[in-house]
C-alpha cells in the first residue's frame, strides 16, 4: 500500500518548504524530485497516487517529492513580499531538503529526478556542493534544458512574449509573477526567481549573477552521475533535442544519454512538455524507462 507523508522544513527567514513523502518501503532506495519554474511538486504525484512517484514507490523506492519556497504546500505562498530567488534556492532550499532527507531516512540519497528548469537547479547545487554527489547513483531529467536554441514560431510565443515580454509586466503590477492566475504555469514565481532564471535562458553564460560561481566550468571539471534525459517530440518551445543537448554538453564529461519519445520512435502517443509525465500512456513508457534506468545504476 502506497503512504504519503508531509514533511516542512524551516529556512533561516522563518519560511518552510514542502517535501511530499511518497513511499511502500521507507527503508528503499531514496529518490529526490525537483519541479521546475512556474510548477510544484504536483507534476509527479497526485494525492490519488497517480504519477511517477507512486509508480516508483510501488517499486520499493522512497520518494521525497520538492516544492520550492512559497510554492505548492510550502508556506507562505509567493506574493509581493517574496523576496527570494533562484540562488536561495540552489545555495539554501535544495541542501535543506536533501540534508533532512537524509538525517530522517538515516540513507543516502540514491537517485535525482527532475522536470524541466528542476534539472538546471540539481545540477546546478551538484556544481556548488560536490558532496551531494558522494552517494548519488543516477539522474533522470525530463525535458530539462537551461539555454533555448530552438527557433520553433512556439518558442516565440511561450518564450520571448509570455516569459520575457509579458511576465515582466505582470511582475512590475503585481511584485512578482503570478502564473497561476493568468494560466501559464500551474505555480507562481517570485520577481528575482524570474529574472535570474531569464538571464541563463537567453544564452547568457551559466554564472551567478550574486558571487559570479561558475556552474559550467565546476561541471566541466568533473563527471555527474550517469544521466537519462528524456525529451518529447512534441516539446516544441521549451525544450527541443537542441536545447537539450546543449544542457548536455554543459553539464560535465559524465554518462548522459538522451531519448526522445513520440511515434516517430515507437511510442504510444507524440508528448509534449507536460504529459511526458502527465499522460496515461506515460507509465508503459517514460515512467518504466526511468525505473529501469534507476535500476540499471544500483
Amino acid at each position: 500500500m502506497i503512504k504519503q507523508e508531509s514533511h516542512l522544513i524551516t529556512m533561516a527567514n522563518g519560511d518552510k518548504v514542502h517535501l511530499r513523502q511518497i513511499y511502500t518501503n521507507a527503508k528503499g532506495p531514496v529518490v529526490f524530485f525537483m519541479h521546475g519554474a512556474v510548477e510544484n511538486g504536483r507534476i509527479f504525484y497526485t494525492h490519488s497516487n497517480k504519477g511517477l512517484a507512486p509508480f516508483l514507490a510501488e517499486s520499493g523506492f522512497n520518494c521525497f517529492v520538492a516544492d520550492l519556497r512559497g510554492r505548492g504546500n510550502s508556506e507562505p505562498k509567493i506574493s509581493s513580499d517574496s523576496k527570494t530567488g533562484q540562488r536561495d534556492s540552489i545555495v539554501e532550499e535544495i541542501p535543506a531538503m536533501l540534508d533532512f532527507i537524509a538525517k530522517t531516512t538515516k540513507q543516502p540519497i540514491s537517485y535525482f529526478c527532475a522536470h524541466s528548469w528542476g534539472g538546471v537547479l540539481l545540477n546546478s547545487v551538484l556544481a556548488r556542493f560536490p558532496q551531494y554527489q558522494n552517494e548519488l547513483k543516477a539522474c533522470v531529467y525530463f525535458a530539462s534544458k537551461r539555454t533555448i536554441y530552438n527557433n520553433h514560431p512556439s518558442k516565440y510565443l511561450q518564450a520571448n512574449l509570455v516569459w520575457y515580454f509579458i511576465s515582466p509586466i505582470l511582475i512590475r503590477m503585481y511584485g512578482y509573477l503570478p502564473a497561476k492566475r493568468f494560466g501559464f504555469g500551474s505555480d507562481d514565481e517570485t520577481r528575482l526567481s524570474h529574472k535570474e532564471g531569464v538571464e541563463w535562458v537567453k544564452r547568457n553564460p551559466w554564472v551567478c549573477p550574486f558571487d559570479g560561481f561558475d556552474y559550467s566550468k565546476a561541471l566541466s571539471e568533473r563527471a555527474l552521475p550517469p544521466t537519462l534525459h528524456i525529451g518529447a517530440v512534441n516539446d516544441k518551445a521549451l525544450a527541443q533535442k537542441i536545447d537539450i543537448e546543449a544542457f548536455i554538453k554543459e553539464s560535465g564529461q559524465g554518462k548522459q544519454l538522451l531519448n526522445m519519445y513520440g511515434k516517430k520512435h515507437n511510442h504510444l502517443i507524440d508528448y509534449d512538455h507536460i504529459n511526458i509525465l502527465t499522460a496515461t500512456e506515460a507509465k508503459a513508457e517514460t515512467f518504466q524507462d526511468t525505473l529501469e534506468w534507476f535500476k540499471q545504476h544500483s
